[in-house]
Parts: C-alpha cells; structure tokens; sequence
C-alpha cells in the first residue's frame, strides 16, 4: 500500500459509464471499470469505490458491481462512496453484504448516507422502491443498527418504526470482526447535529464529500469530541474524504472538461467551487495534502472526465509519487 500516512483510493464510474452508453445509443460495459480497479490494485493503491443511486442517476447496481470488483482484485478495499441503504430492506442488504465480504476476503467497506430527496428527480429514488422520502433519515438510522446486530448476534429482535425483526438469526456472516464497516456521510455544510451524533453513536468513522478543507477539520473535530463523549474508541474510528479532480496542465481545459462531465451526471453543477481542484498534478497533490492535514485519513479521488483511463494514468504516475514512502 501507500503508506500509513494517507490512504488514497479511486472511485469508479459505475455512473459514468452508463453515461456514455447512453450518449454513444449503445449497451452499457464494464470492463473499463475492472480494468481500473486491477489497475489500481496493481498499483498499491488502498482502496476503490463505487457510488450508488437507482432512477435518479442511473448506475451498476453497488453490491453486485463490488462482488465483480473483488474477483478481479487481491488486496483493495472495495467502497461505497456514497450508498443509500435506506431505499432498501434491511434484513436481505446485510445479506448482500456479508456475501460481498466473504466473495472478497473481509474487503468491504461501506460509506453511507440518507441521501438527498429535495428535487423531484432525487424523490424518484426513493418512491420507485416504495419508501417514503420524509422518512428516509430515520429509516437510514434504525437500518445502521439493525445490520449491524444482524452481523454479530444470533436471535435478532427489534421493534422500530421502519424495521420490525422477531427472532432473526442471519446467517452467513462477514469476514470482518464485528461487520463491514459502515463510514456515515458527515458534512459540514449542512450544520446537522443530528447527522454528527448518528456517526458519533452508530458509525464506524465518516466520510464527507463537497466540504472545504478547513470545513472538513471542524467536522472531524465535531464528530470526534462527541463519539468519545458517547464512550466510543477512536483507534478504528476512520474519517474518509471523498474529492473530485481532472488532471490538465491547461486550467479552462480542465474546467470545461469537468464541468460538462459533472452537468451530465447530476444535471447542474449545485456545489460549485467545493468540487475540484481542475488543473496540473501539483495541484492535485496539494489539495489533497490540504485535506489529509484537516484530518483524512483516508482519501477517495473521482476523476472528472469522460476518458477515466487516461486521468489515471496521469493520476498515477504525476500525482501518487508525492504519497509514496
């Protein structure tokens, strides 16, 4: 791996790729996707990540396109940056993803959140899997603790408003002691203190995305002072930070490139200047000595292009030699 300082991993764009199937009128194919994460494997990497959403933004299904991840990897964590367990049942996902983590050798790791359901697009994710959206964070809530028991005990019962288990007794379970970790989004930006204490209590670490970095220390800060308060262990305690970036020497090239790139996959560009840097590699490695200082320990890179092979290749051999030990 890269060293213990900061681990560094890439999502991959199990978006993008329908994407341009869709543009190009053709069938959608992974195989890009795949070459990517046995590249990256290759390359001592940490990890890779997969997004998640269902009509809104279609894209591979997350915990199919993990088990396909793991049987072309050997050492990788295999991510979710985010999912959103909540347009699921909580009894058949913990299923999937103790499956996932045996198929990849106790490799997964899951960074999750209750997902937005402000414009009526996002709506549509959770109405098409008959949830209602105005209870999706105390969906999201009761379905964390509820997977996280089904992975350690024997005779599960729980009676919530959202998930009623008598007597459940899942099996197989993870490879992972205590279960797949499950990082909960925590951002800034949205000033929640109900967000910070469901990390704090119920959380395996955070992982933020679209915070500045000064933002992402208070966060870190936040979160932290009040897991401790809750009687938590930090030792294991993870604080991820996902980050979009293109790699181009010239500055509106890249700006151009990225932006048509986040227009189609969300529809606008909604948070701005808290996406990037867009630029040459230096750059790129700066941003993200600036986040792994404001306390990441663990970076996630999305590369904002349509041509994903060509910025890891840059990725790799400009941007990971500053990380290397």
């Amino acid at each position: 791996m890269l060293g213990e300082a900061t681990k560094i991993g890439i999502l991959l764009g199990t978006r993008g790729l329908v994407m341009s199937a869709i543009r190009e009128g053709r069938a959608a194919d992974a195989d890009v996707m795949l070459e990517l994460a046995e590249r990256a494997d290759e390359a001592g990497m940490d990890s890779v990540w997969v997004g998640d959403s269902l009509v809104s933004k279609p894209r591979l299904e997350p915990v199919a396109a993990m088990a396909a991840i793991a049987a072309r990897t050997k050492n990788v964590r295999i991510g979710t940056a985010v999912m959103l367990p909540a347009i699921r049942h909580a009894v058949p996902l913990a299923h999937s993803l103790a499956t996932a983590d045996i198929l990849s050798h106790g490799r997964i790791v899951i960074g999750a959140g209750v997902g937005g359901a402000f414009t009526p697009g996002q709506a549509q994710d959770w109405i098409a899997a008959g949830v209602d959206p105005k209870t999706r964070a105390a969906r999201f809530t009761e379905l964390v603790q509820v997977m996280k028991r089904l992975w350690t005990e024997d005779h599960v019962t729980f009676a919530g408003k959202h998930f009623d288990l008598d007597d459940v007794t899942l099996n197989p379970r993870p490879v992972q002691a205590g279960g797949v970790p499950i990082l909960l989004a925590t951002h800034y930006r949205t000033g929640s203190e109900r967000q910070v204490l469901r990390a704090a209590r119920h959380g395996d670490g955070i992982i933020g995305i679209s915070d500045y970095p000064e933002d992402f220390a208070l966060t870190v800060a936040k979160v932290d002072e009040m897991a401790v308060a809750e009687g938590r262990d930090l030792s294991t305690f993870e604080h991820v930070y996902y980050m979009t970036v293109h790699i181009n020497e010239d500055h509106a090239k890249a700006k151009e490139e990225a932006e048509d790139f986040l227009v189609s996959y969300y529809g606008l560009n909604h948070w701005g200047d808290r996406w990037g840097p867009w630029g040459p590699p230096d750059e790129i490695a700066a941003r993200m000595r600036e986040f792994a200082d404001a306390g990441a320990d663990h970076l996630v890179v999305r590369f904002a292009g349509w041509d994903q092979l060509a910025q890891w290749e840059r990725f790799e051999n400009e941007v990971l030699p500053a990380f290397r030990h």
